[in-house]
């Protein structure tokens, strides 16, 4: 089976050229749909040396640490032309157990487009590829050679811990909890595996004491990070349990942001 092994992207009819000429398969969805500026094509060639983490960058202090690890950069914008946040692709080809296969690349302009997509197995990066420029909700969607399940989640206020995590083989989920309410960048992190035991099963949000208190009692694990730091509203933290049975990672509730504004 071959897998996805390269990326790139274009952005005028030069780069469309080239990479055509180079073999890379183009995916007819422009990165800019709605938003003007320049028609920003993902493009991908196929092999046996496979991608197996791709993610999004929206600010420099998140490159850091994408780079340290080891992650690759396709260095053009896709938001070119069109404002908004400077947008960067990274992948990465690991070989930790937690390290699963791309086989396919798929991108959707249309949140009625979704639900399907989860139901056949596909999994979402969680950031608008239009991030600030009032266009389409843009998402790159992956499945991956073997169905996946999350087995460990965490999340973090410090870029500083972004190296450690993407070494121990953690995804991050490319949008800030904490996105316009202030306060220090949040972002949630998980881990994936083949093997459908010891998954995390249920995820709960806390808002207030009795919830807490609730969920403790009901033997949820906390995710002991605040996912409010640092605002003026409530503390807010996620909970989760393991051992129910198993949930794939493409189905699973954080997988699905369900606003513009973050998770």
């Amino acid at each position: 089976m071959s897998f996805i092994a390269e990326l790139q992207v274009s952005l005028n009819k030069a780069d469309e050229f080239m990479l055509h000429e180079q073999g890379f398969k183009k995916i007819f969805v422009n990165l800019n749909e709605g938003a003007g500026g320049n028609s920003v094509y993902l493009r991908y060639k196929k092999g046996n040396n496979a991608i197996t983490r791709i993610q999004i960058s929206f600010n420099d202090m998140m490159t850091k640490g994408l780079s340290s690890a080891g992650f690759k950069k396709i260095d053009k914008n896709l938001n070119e032309g069109a404002g908004g946040n400077l947008i960067y692709l990274w992948y990465y080809k690991g070989s930790l157990k937690y390290d699963v296969p791309i086989k396919k690349l798929d991108v959707s302009v249309q949140a009625a487009d979704e639900p399907h997509k989860y139901k056949l197995g596909w999994e979402r990066l969680a950031c608008d590829l239009n991030r600030g420029t009032g266009g389409n909700w843009i998402y790159l969607w992956l499945k991956r050679e073997n169905p996946t399940y999350i087995c460990d989640i965490k999340a973090t206020a410090k870029f500083e811990e972004d190296e450690d995590n993407f070494n121990d083989g953690y995804i991050q989920m490319n949008e800030d909890t904490n996105r316009g309410a202030g306060g220090p960048y949040i972002f949630i992190w998980y881990r994936q595996t083949t093997a459908p035991k010891d998954t995390i099963t249920e995820l709960e949000i806390s808002t207030n004491d009795n919830e807490q208190k609730g969920f403790q009692e009901q033997g949820y694990e906390i995710v002991n990070q605040d996912l409010n730091e640092g605002t003026v509203g409530n503390m807010v933290f996620l909970w989760y349990k393991k051992d129910r049975g198993s949930t794939c990672l493409s189905c699973h509730p954080a997988h699905r942001p369900n606003s513009k504004a973050g998770v």
